[in-house]
């Protein structure tokens, strides 16, 4: 007598992982668990965030678009690049309503931080001077401005207002975060360099890599709140409680 055929078992879809980023209220962020990691790395993600924006810069290749559009700003209004970037933030904030961003703690401190440390740098780090030294300032400016990116975000403290556009769109179109950063940088390099701002090759390059990068080093970097991001279980009701136990 043959063996009976083995009976095929329903297939049972993975569990989806739980975002990088949570999206929750500014008083869910201040009661999440873990501050004392997330509130020293928001801090040293903002103050490096605003360095290494002042690295591409002095750099003289070419700076992000959001640099681009600030620098040709202050050029117009005959402000410093620290009041151009915090001018900018509030005005890109009436974005965030059609958007329904949720703003934090971090919103609030990228307003305030990220220029100071912008002005700050460029007071203390002198422009380099020749093709290899600017290229070596550029690629560190590029690569530390992923990372410090990435770092604030990964807080879970809310995004700063450039980058709640960024996240507003990749949640409503569901792009990936290259293909939404790159469509941005573009936008607002455009708008810059029409306002006096320099663009140059660098600019193409940070347009083009800073999405992929921020992508890569944000679930590396993210404090992960499983509290938050875990919806609670549902209870059965009394029927299929008994139907359970029948």
């Amino acid at each position: 007598m043959a063996p009976p055929a083995p009976t095929a078992r329903p297939s049972v879809p993975a569990p989806s992982a739980p975002p990088v980023l949570v999206r929750m209220t500014a008083l869910a962020q201040l009661s999440a668990g873990r501050k004392a990691r997330r509130i020293p790395q928001l801090v040293l993600g903002l103050v490096g965030y605003g360095a290494s924006v002042m690295l591409l810069v002095l750099s003289g290749l070419g700076a992000a678009g959001w640099n681009v559009l600030t620098e040709g700003t202050a050029e117009t209004l005959g402000i410093s690049f620290g009041w151009a970037t915090n001018l900018i933030s509030l005005l890109v904030l009436l974005a965030w309503i059609p958007l329904r961003e949720l703003p934090g703690l971090g919103t609030i401190l990228n307003v305030v931080i990220v220029g100071f440390a912008a002005d700050v740098t460029a007071i203390v780090v002198p422009a380099p001077q020749g093709l290899l030294t600017q290229t070596a300032c550029f690629a560190l400016g590029l690569v530390a401005l992923a990372f410090f990116d990435a770092l604030y975000l990964g807080a879970q403290f809310g995004a700063g207002p450039r980058d709640g556009i960024m996240t507003g769109l990749v949640r409503l179109s569901r792009l990936p975060i290259a293909v939404v950063r790159t469509g941005i940088e573009v936008t607002v390099a455009c708008a810059g360099w029409l306002l006096g701002g320099t663009v140059g090759v660098g600019t193409v390059l940070v347009a083009l890599c800073l999405g992929p990068l921020v992508g890569f080093f944000l679930p590396r970097v993210a404090v992960r709140l499983p509290d938050a991001a875990t919806p609670p279980a549902r209870r059965p009701s009394r029927g299929q409680g008994q139907r359970a136990q029948g």
